[in-house]
């Protein structure tokens, strides 16, 4: 149940085209019904439901309607997409004609991070061939009045254009900047029309699951957590790479498979993620417990947990697109925490203050960049102590 390599990937077996085929032959509400039952949740960390997201589209009443894929693979540490893309854009593509197809979109997009602006041409590529064989355009897969064609947007590098609002923002030509909520994409999306955003992995589930069946896909995981989940492990393990997993593995079990016996924490989903210390790792990777988009960087016995905590929060001061207070002043204060830890000048009082001004940015911010910009810098105070307490300054 564990595939190690890109080629040994569950999608290589899937038979190309068949998923959509089976979906454009059901009805809408079986379609919705078939997904409902896979139990298949988003594959970029939040855990949605997809079956939900797609029916709020659905029943949206709207004269157009737009399918997005968000591959704007942003989360240091995270590059299973980038593979996807690579190897298997067909199911990418097929899980966005079933989508438009529920939903009765006639449009789609890819967004993709700018980074992977040489797989343009090699998707460009795919797109073509597809319409040469009549599964993209006017009539598509011989379905009379399903027109559903695809393009693809580069992105510029903005880290918040990860989040579907601020992507949607960006599509439109404006600055990547989230949205408020209400009301939300599959009500008022792209160009103020009904909109499903979904990342690369969750489409090509999609067309996995109608191709091989809802009982399929749930027959692993657990029961809050359906299906198989691809990991990018990187950092200190002998053999990192792209790794799909049953959900529900724990974090030991992860590191048996590459490598990374020994390690002292690990970072589960990147950046905007939490750090699990070694005590903790037969905690679950599932949406109950340790939830991720699919980063895992692990770290080994030498590092710097400290230094670990301020190069996430140099990021974060990098990417915050500075709209809201919490996050645009909050990231700041912590990172000028850290450094008064690195030069042993924190008094414990404003260290448990940064603490909480922590708890209240996760709170408080417009997004999720802001909602998860303190998780490292948080779980790392709160399972190093051994660490980060030489640094502060005791006599305050």
């Amino acid at each position: 149940m564990i595939k190690t390599k890109t080629g040994d990937l569950t999608f290589k077996s899937v038979a190309l085209n068949k998923g959509a085929e089976t979906a454009l032959g059901m009805s809408r509400a079986d379609i919705i019904g078939q997904l409902s039952e896979s139990g298949i949740k988003g594959r970029g960390g939040a855990g949605f439901p997809v079956s939900v997201k797609w029916n709020f589209a659905a029943a949206a009443q709207s004269d157009q309607k737009y399918v997005v894929c968000n591959a704007d693979e942003g989360e240091p540490g995270t590059f299973k997409d980038r593979v996807i893309l690579t190897d298997f854009a067909d199911l990418v593509f097929e899980g966005m004609t079933i989508g438009a197809y529920l939903i009765r979109a006639t449009k789609g997009i890819l967004y993709l991070r700018g980074e992977y602006t040489y797989l343009r041409g090699h998707l460009e590529a795919v797109l073509a061939k597809r319409r040469k064989e009549k599964l993209l355009g006017e009539n598509a897969f011989g379905k009379k009045d399903f027109n559903f064609d695809i393009e693809i947007r580069l992105g510029s590098g903005a880290y918040v254009c990860g989040e579907e609002t601020a992507l949607i923002e960006s599509l439109e030509g404006q600055r990547g900047e989230p949205r408020n909520r209400p009301p939300f994409p599959v009500d008022t999306g792209f160009m103020g029309h009904p909109t499903i955003v979904n990342n690369v992995e969750t489409l090509a589930w999609v067309a996995a699951i109608f191709a091989n069946g809802a009982s399929w896909f749930k027959s692993v995981g657990t029961d809050r957590s359906r299906g198989f989940k691809l990991f990018s492990v990187s950092g200190d393990c002998e053999r990192p790479g792209v790794y799909e997993f049953p959900l529900g593995i724990t974090i030991s079990q992860l590191l048996g498979t590459v490598g990374g016996e020994g390690a002292k924490a690990v970072q589960v989903g990147g950046a905007s993620g939490n750090c699990v210390p070694s005590c903790e790792f037969e905690r679950t990777l599932a949406f109950e417990d340790v939830a991720t988009g699919g980063s895992i960087i692990v770290f080994g016995q030498n590092r710097d947990m400290l230094q670990v905590a301020k190069n996430f929060m140099e990021f974060f001061l990098d990417e915050s697109c500075g709209q809201c207070t919490p996050c645009r002043e909050g990231n700041l204060k912590l990172m000028e925490g850290l450094e008064l830890l690195e030069q042993g000048r924190c008094p414990m009082k404003y260290l448990r203050e940064l603490t909480a001004l922590g708890e209240t940015m996760q709170l408080a911010s417009k997004c999720g960049l802001g909602q998860s910009s303190p998780n490292a810098f948080l779980t790392i105070v709160k399972h190093f102590k051994d660490e980060i307490m030489g640094r502060v300054h005791l006599s305050h």
